[in-house]
């Protein structure tokens, strides 16, 4: 019988005790535990295996040490860390959204290092509900008659439409059919639900008429999404919120606005008077509101959904709602980010986003040129240009705000290859201990100070200065 062909090739391969004695791994080894590194080994040993009968190369000795590096690092390292955003997006979705400011982190500490009151009634000693924890601040931030929380959003709008709408008409303009994010659709979620989606309207035009002429016996919800992450402009035309609540009570259909972005309500001072918040929402007419706690609200990952007593007792009581429900963690940033909203003053100074998005132009120069200045000590080449942050995750897409950036300039030996150069530099900066995020565009890499720290301008001088000096080097 003929033999294997790639029997000699995996017949050449190691073994778990071989590679223990190289020197690199027995170095690996004592720094971390004997389980851990022939873990490593025999996940690389199968890796290798199965390429191998895929038809590939056994690879050298030193290929395999490195990837049973990586893969230890995989397993020990803090692969989760915190970074510098310098890309100019406030509310950055992929860099863990809306951060929080230092007065929650302290609010919160106590509640989250021992054991707190979750589910315990302190006044009548007895078990108590999780919930009750931020209802009252949330019913008085939004003038609603209840709120409950669950994990997200999305988790808001299908526990809404499954608890008042499971096979039935859910009515929607065309023009809301929106994708939250992560490709995940309205359309999609109206079905995981279990109600049938019935789109009126046109892309740009959807008239009060429209939901009338297509209400009847099987009309569940009446459901108006914002569109946080885009606009239609020019020849257009939607129903309003008191339209539509008008609508609803006349053939008793309950109204559900998704207003996603999640301002409870308009802080003084700020660019965000187009936005709609939760509390006008509610004024309005609107019998559940849903929205994210992490965006404009400045919140942790969570939904909310506030609205009429009766809808929300409904919710409370439905099998779903425990699957959905959020930890002590979730509700004690909160509690503690709602309880800004109680005063403009300290909304604006307590919470990073709104404090970034009320920063002074001339204060953003300044930072830049701080920047430049320190870098220039080190000499590293920069230039100041103007740039337009925005404030991202899905909110107040017409938003330009008016920001500086610092642009690195390649030496005389870098022009002609300056894109790779800076990509280069761009990427290296990713795998710093602390990274630094900034933005690749047109061959050129900048960092825009609207989302950065004053405090965080001496390590971002130093991180670029440390790859920008090996990256010539090679």
């Amino acid at each position: 019988m003929p033999d294997n062909p790639y029997t000699n090739k995996l017949n050449k391969l190691p073994g778990v005790d071989t590679i223990l004695n190289y020197p690199d791994v027995s170095n690996l080894e004592k720094e971390h535990s004997h389980d851990v590194v022939v873990h490593a080994i025999r996940k690389v040993l199968d890796r290798i295996r199965q390429g191998i009968l895929n038809g590939g190369e056994e690879p050298q000795i030193k290929k395999i040490v490195s990837d049973i590096f990586m893969t230890v690092q995989g397993i020990t390292g803090r692969l989760f860390k915190p970074v510098i955003n310098a890309t100019g997006v406030v509310i950055h979705t992929n860099l863990g959204r809306a951060p929080f400011g230092k007065q929650v982190v302290s609010d919160v500490q106590e509640l989250i290092t021992g054991y707190s009151n979750l589910e315990y009634d302190l006044t009548n000693a007895c078990r108590g509900n999780r919930g009750d924890h931020v209802r009252e601040i949330i019913r008085f931030l939004t003038n609603a008659e209840d709120a409950i929380v669950v994990n997200n959003n999305a988790a808001a709008i299908i526990l809404t439409l499954n608890t008042l709408a499971l096979q039935k008409d859910v009515i929607i303009s065309r023009g809301e059919l929106i994708e939250i994010g992560g490709s995940f659709r309205i359309p999609e979620i109206m079905a995981a639900s279990g109600a049938r989606m019935i789109e009126v309207g046109t892309t740009n035009r959807t008239r009060i008429e429209d939901y009338e002429g297509t209400i009847g016996p099987a009309t569940g919800i009446l459901f108006k999404a914002h569109k946080s992450n885009f606009s239609i402009k020019g020849f257009t035309e939607e129903a309003s919120i008191k339209q539509l609540s008008a609508l609803g009570k006349k053939h008793s259909v309950p109204l559900i606005y998704d207003i996603g972005s999640g301002l409870l309500r308009k802080p003084r001072g700020l660019p965000i008077k187009d936005e709609p918040d939760v509390r006008q929402a509610i004024e309005d007419g609107a019998d559940i509101v849903t929205f994210s706690c992490d965006k404009l609200l400045g919140g942790p990952q969570a939904g909310i959904i506030a609205g009429k007593k009766e809808l929300i007792g409904r919710f409370s009581c439905a099998p779903m709602m425990r699957a959905l429900r959020v930890g002590k963690l979730t509700l004690a940033f909160l509690n503690a980010a709602c309880r800004h909203y109680l005063d403009d003053e300290i909304l604006i100074s307590a919470t990073p986003l709104f404090k970034m998005l009320e920063r002074p132009v001339n204060e953003l120069e300044r930072l830049a040129r701080t920047l430049q200045q320190e870098l220039g000590t080190l000499r590293i080449d920069v230039v100041i240009i103007e740039s337009t942050g925005q404030c991202g995750g899905g909110t107040l897409p017409d938003l330009e705000i008016k920001s500086y950036a610092v642009k690195l300039k390649p030496g005389s030996k870098r022009k002609k290859d300056k894109a790779l150069w800076a990509e280069e530099i761009f990427k290296k900066l990713h795998f710093l201990e602390r990274p630094v995020i900034g933005v690749l565009r047109k061959g050129d890499v900048i960092f825009d100070v609207l989302t950065v720290f004053e405090e965080d301008i001496s390590y971002i001088t130093s991180a670029i200065a440390k790859v920008v000096k090996e990256v010539n080097a090679q």
